[in-house]
């Protein structure tokens, strides 16, 4: 059987249950229906009991309430008994004592089918605290309890089950405000779970990524540091060369890995071979980029390098909401001029979709 299944089995048996005991509670009260002077005003009173107690336990939230249910109990964890069933509730615990009280005449106040009252009300009010209305539950019971009390006499009523009634309905809110607090730690839990679930996996794409960095720097300096190895350290000018663009090849995938791809990385070689110093730096800006829109940026800052003829090349990420990527280009031609004319080079690659122009170009 499915857990929907067991959830239903069993409150389908409480529900049961409750309306069992309380009928066997209201049948107490028919035994003496010959013998008191008032049998309809006892056929009344058990005729409200019964509606008000069995409209309790029978009633249900409204559909969309249905995810409020306890997956222990099967009854709805938060939805309280509306404002008119508790009224009715707190009615009956007036109303029930005092006619049963009336109804069986002086004499038969102690008898069993007149004590039934005090296990009858204490199971409606212990009903009404199960249903989220702890001070109706409280108010029913101090009030049957007081009648009780005036009607049989304080040590009768409390030896003839007015204790238990109370016991009963203490209990309940005890098991509720128990249930509650395992609600919300199983809550709690199950979010630090999905968290810890979350944390994991980031964990391990992190771990991916730098396999494949480790794999990609071996690839890029290994060849370089066998040379430099075997020739003892003595390297002529093309490996020199070499040597200079592979560790600019390294520093470019451990800061800024997703700025690069086959494109992109042969125009960074090109223009260190050229003799440019390039640097790239990813400062945040792309975190959440889909790879069609890093696709169009990594597509953008290859042509721009393209056409860049500056001798230090700066690029990098930017924060800002529009601006993907700035690229700055100065000469050495121009040390001896301020800073804004040695820059002979500023574009400014924009976000797909933030703007109809794909870049500004100084």
């Amino acid at each position: 059987m499915g857990a929907s299944g067991i959830v239903i089995s069993v409150r389908n048996v409480l529900v049961g249950l409750g309306l069992a005991f309380t009928a066997y509670l209201a049948a107490r009260g028919l035994l003496g229906i010959t013998t008191v002077p008032y049998p309809g005003i006892v056929l009344g009173a058990l005729g409200l009991y019964l509606v008000t107690t069995w409209m309790c336990i029978l009633w249900e939230p409204p559909r969309r309430d249905d995810r409020l249910e306890d997956s222990a109990s099967g009854l709805p964890r938060r939805a309280k008994l509306p404002v008119w069933a508790s009224a009715l509730a707190l009615t009956a615990a007036v109303i029930v004592p005092t006619a049963i009280a009336i109804a069986v005449g002086s004499e038969a106040r102690t008898s069993l089918y007149a004590t039934w009252v005090i296990g009858g009300i204490g199971a409606l009010m212990t009903i009404v605290m199960v249903r989220r209305r702890p001070w109706v539950a409280w108010i029913g019971t101090i009030v049957m309890g007081a009648e009780c009390m005036f009607w049989m006499g304080a040590l009768a009523a409390l030896a003839l089950g007015l204790v238990g009634s109370i016991v009963w309905v203490g209990v309940a809110q005890l098991l509720i405000r128990s249930m509650d607090r395992a609600a919300r730690d199983t809550t709690h839990l199950a979010t630090l779970q999905r968290a810890a679930s979350a944390w994991q996996a980031s964990q391990s794409v992190r771990r991916r990524e730098r396999r494949v960095q480790v794999q990609r720097a071996l690839a890029v300096a290994g060849p370089v540091l066998i040379a430099t190895v075997a020739s003892g350290g003595s390297l002529s000018a093309g490996e020199r060369v070499e040597a200079r663009i592979a560790e600019g090849r390294l520093r470019d995938e451990l800061r800024g890995p997703r700025l690069l791809d086959d494109d992109v990385r042969a125009e960074l070689d090109a223009a260190r071979r050229r003799g440019a110093t390039v640097t790239v730096l990813d400062e945040g800006g792309l975190d959440g980029l889909d790879e069609a829109s890093l696709a169009i940026i990594r597509t953008q800052l290859a042509e721009t390098l393209r056409s860049a003829n500056s001798d230090r090349l700066y690029i990098r990420t930017s924060p800002h909401d529009r601006v993907a990527v700035t690229v700055v280009g100065r000469s050495a031609s121009a040390e001896g001029l301020s800073d804004e004319d040695a820059v002979d080079l500023w574009r400014e690659i924009i976000h797909p979709g933030a703007a109809d122009g794909e870049y500004s170009t100084l």
